[in-house]
């Protein structure tokens, strides 16, 4: 069975290009079936399945059409642009999906039911199979993926329900396509595990490996955590890679660290604070459980806060770290602490302690809402925060931009290429019209 089994890479890219070259160090890699994905046909149109097929002529060419409608049509397109299997969703009507295999049959193309967010995926592939279906997907979503989803579940059940051959796609790396193997998949679609990666030949070689063989292969990328693993994950990214992973939104401005270097990541504890009022930010310290970041809202003004004392109390009680919307002092102290203090200015003047304000309170500062339980992540580029209900979608889409970006400087450093060339930045231009 696992000899049997296939590795099937899904080229989810915008650019034909940058598709190219994965799919060329990929199947030096062993990789034999390659798949334009849906946003690579999105946005190329049906030329990327001709390129596919006029460049690798042996390959088994897979179109990721995703046709909900007009099946014959769709599929007598990607059969004649070169494609071996052409794929339709499986919440399509049986109509589309018999037209479909009606066409496949006229043009020698396979066709697979790809089961993404079907509420009965096994009882859809048992009917689909009599249909006539040549594969059936079990299929997790990459937004499904992001909550810390995975298709395993799905796809035993699957596997159990037909006789035909199972793909499995959703988030698979070298840990986990041994598993969907055991599970039964007799195809294993793999994207970001091997298009992120920046040696996209040794990623195929090793996932291949993981499957023949069986035995996992560790691997540090392309995993996705769930709360558990929230601050591991938060601190192997930064600010710039979450805040890019909220669409540019959750920035907190004005505080920046003390010094370069400085990173604190973890759920938020809010203090509104009078300007030059040190009473309620340094009650809370009291109040915060260990790993919690203080966030201060003192008006973005002097004078000063927090010092010292304040941040050797912090470190005494485990606290991650401090943002403060407004002044601190005894910098050079607070280095030697190795507290991670972050803070709009310094002044050496201090407020003094009227206990005017509230902690647990909801902030606002600059266009950003700040509750306690919010995560905040703080590093040399400044602070962005969280809100709790997206926090685990947020730290792996995080990931993800860490993941494409190591590829896209891989491609830089070693092809000698620009941003603009990796990315074709130019033909993004938005268009409008007049």
């Amino acid at each position: 069975m696992a000899e049997a089994v296939q590795l099937q890479l899904a080229l989810d890219f915008a650019n034909l290009s940058q598709a190219l070259r994965a799919a060329r160090e990929a199947w030096d890699g062993g990789v034999r079936r390659l798949e334009a994905g849906t946003p690579l046909i999105k946005s190329e149109g049906l030329d990327c399945v001709r390129a596919l097929r006029a460049e690798f002529p042996e390959a088994t060419i897979v179109a990721d059409m995703k046709i909900m409608d007009a099946g014959r049509v769709e599929v007598e397109m990607a059969a004649k642009a070169g494609a071996d299997v052409v794929a339709v969703l499986g919440a399509a009507s049986d109509a589309t999906i018999r037209e479909c295999i009606e066409a496949g049959k006229s043009y020698d193309a396979v066709i697979m039911v790809d089961l993404i967010e079907v509420s009965d995926p096994a009882a859809r592939a048992e009917h689909v199979a009599e249909l006539g279906a040549g594969i059936v997907g079990v299929h997790c979503p990459i937004d499904v993926q992001m909550e810390g989803g995975d298709p395993m579940a799905a796809l035993c059940a699957v596997a159990s329900a037909v006789d035909i051959p199972v793909a499995v796609a959703g988030g698979i790396n070298s840990e986990t396509a041994p598993v969907a193997v055991q599970n039964g998949a007799s195809i294993v679609i793999v994207g970001g595990a091997i298009i992120k990666a920046p040696d996209a030949k040794k990623a195929a070689a090793e996932i291949l490996q993981a499957m023949r063989s069986g035995e996992a292969i560790a691997t540090e990328s392309f995993k996705r955590v769930g709360v558990e693993g929230l601050r591991e994950t938060f601190m192997k990214t930064s600010a710039a890679n979450v805040s890019d992973a909220m669409h540019r939104k959750g920035w907190v401005p004005g505080p920046m660290p003390i010094q370069p270097g400085l990173k604190c990541v973890g759920p938020a504890l809010t203090v509104w604070t009078y300007p030059g009022d040190w009473h309620k930010p340094v009650s809370a310290i009291d109040e915060a459980e260990a790993g919690t970041v203080l966030v201060v809202d003192a008006g973005g003004v002097g004078p000063a806060i927090w010092g010292e004392e304040a941040s050797r109390s912090c470190v005494r009680k485990g606290i991650a770290g401090t943002v403060i919307h407004g002044a601190s002092r005894d910098t050079a102290e607070i280095r030697e602490l190795g507290f991670a203090c972050f803070s709009t200015l310094q002044c050496p003047a201090a407020g003094d302690p009227r206990g005017v304000g509230s902690i647990g309170v909801p902030l606002h500062i600059g266009e950003t809402d700040i509750r306690t339980g919010d995560w905040v992540i703080a590093g040399d580029d400044g602070v962005i925060v969280v809100p709790k209900e997206r926090v685990v979608e947020i730290a792996n889409r995080a990931l993800d931009v860490v993941e494409r970006e190591s590829r896209e400087k891989a491609e830089m450093d070693e092809k000698g290429m620009t941003l603009g060339q990796v990315s074709e930045l130019m033909r993004w231009e938005q268009q409008r019209g007049d």
